[in-house]
């Protein structure tokens, strides 16, 4: 088995462009929530949401490449750009031929689709442009990278609901660790701040007016996000033979299925993916300094990954450090484990814990160190980042130091 790096980063979302400006809003705790602003939101209970404000796509892509890509895609290009300068990566020859693509989402060209319905249903035209199908369809985020980078290995999209991208980041590990490749670009993006996008959410009843709350016990549910990440995985050797900077270590990952729900967690489900991600990466449960939760502020899903943790963790659970970031960031479904996965590399790159901002009270059922509010700085070698998704699929990475 081949052992797998991070060389490369790249994001886009509430609260920032860049990575830069990413960790320093998770360091200092920042909100990326607030009204949301598109067409019709006046007609929605819920006007919140981690929206990308001041948002340009004139600025980075020209008009014919606007045609082709959704908001979602725009997104992923972005945020794969950042991530192969970073890399110092150039995909020509041989290595564009071991190199692919691999992301996740959920709603994929969500925004494309909510615009044509609205012209076809609403305003009664005949005819759409000719590229909705490959501007709405879920691979085209993953097929515009592979274009624009010139990878020509295996590529392809993922779409788990919520652990879209914490699976398809592990399917990118597999693929490099298991020799099929030698560089993967992954992560995930997301764009369903729409009116049909929100309005469908509104229909679970799992949505919050006014914050996001993990972990609290006054939490009224989750809040929309979105934005997309991206990450070069690397062959370690390969990575080292031209002196990359590695920013972590991909060593474990676990994926399982609670085949019992379509919308409840399983505490038993989740368990089984955190001790699996464990045990792939031969680590001792006594080694995880931090935990990025899926905390998606729900009543449901806090208390159920909290006795997962502890059930998966044993007596080390108590000192484990565990906070979600998407009360800063939202909930950006799809992409939302490529966006924490920064809070993850923070923690071991620069021992700073990311918080769980909007906490208020506590919560017997949630009785972990949740890092409330303020960030944290210790020393941590092994972090994993829980994802788990509506339909009962979870997905759970191991990253270790570099």
């Amino acid at each position: 088995m081949k052992r797998v790096v991070i060389t490369g980063a790249g994001t886009i979302n509430a609260l920032g462009r860049d990575v830069p400006e990413t960790l320093e809003a998770m360091r200092e705790g920042r909100c990326g929530i607030s009204e949301l602003e598109f067409r019709d939101v006046e007609r929605l209970a819920i006007r919140i949401g981690g929206q990308i404000k001041g948002y340009e796509p004139e600025s980075s892509f020209n008009r014919q490449q606007m045609a082709l890509y959704d908001r979602f895609t725009q997104f992923a290009l972005l945020a794969a750009r950042q991530a192969v300068a970073q890399s110092g990566l150039d995909f020509t020859g041989a290595l564009a031929d071991c190199s692919g693509v691999v992301l996740g989402t959920s709603g994929g060209g969500l925004t494309t689709q909510d615009e044509n319905y609205r012209s076809v249903y609403e305003e009664g035209k005949n005819r759409v442009h000719p590229f909705v199908v490959p501007k709405l369809m879920n691979n085209a985020a993953a097929s515009h990278v592979s274009m624009e980078m010139n990878l020509r290995g295996p590529t392809f999209t993922v779409a788990t609901a919520c652990a879209s991208s914490n699976h398809a980041m592990g399917l990118a590990y597999h693929m490099v660790r298991g020799g099929t490749c030698s560089v993967m670009l992954t992560g995930g993006s997301e764009s369903m701040l729409c009116f049909g996008g929100v309005k469908a959410w509104e229909g679970l009843r799992v949505m919050s007016r006014d914050a996001c709350r993990p972990f609290s016990a006054n939490r009224n549910g989750m809040v929309q996000g979105e934005g997309a990440g991206v990450y070069v995985f690397e062959e370690y050797e390969h990575a080292r033979a031209r002196g990359a900077e590695i920013l972590a270590e991909v060593v474990g990952f676990a994926m399982t299925s609670d085949a019992s729900d379509i919308v409840m967690p399983s505490k038993q489900g989740a368990a089984r993916a955190i001790t699996g991600a464990l045990r792939d990466g031969g680590i001792d449960a006594s080694e995880v300094g931090y935990i990025n939760a899926h905390g998606t502020g729900t009543a449901a899903n806090d208390k159920t990954e909290c006795a997962a943790v502890a059930d998966a963790l044993g007596g080390q659970a108590d000192r484990v450090l565990i906070s979600s970031t998407k009360a800063m960031h939202g909930h950006c479904i799809g992409g939302t484990g490529a966006i924490e996965l920064l809070a993850c590399i923070m923690a071991l790159r620069d021992g700073i814990i990311a918080p769980t901002i909007g906490y208020e009270e506590p919560d017997p059922e949630c009785a972990l160190d949740v890092v409330p509010n303020e960030a944290r700085e210790t020393d941590v070698s092994v972090v994993l980042s829980n994802a788990f998704a509506f339909g009962g699929l979870n997905a759970v990475l191991a990253l270790r130091r570099a």
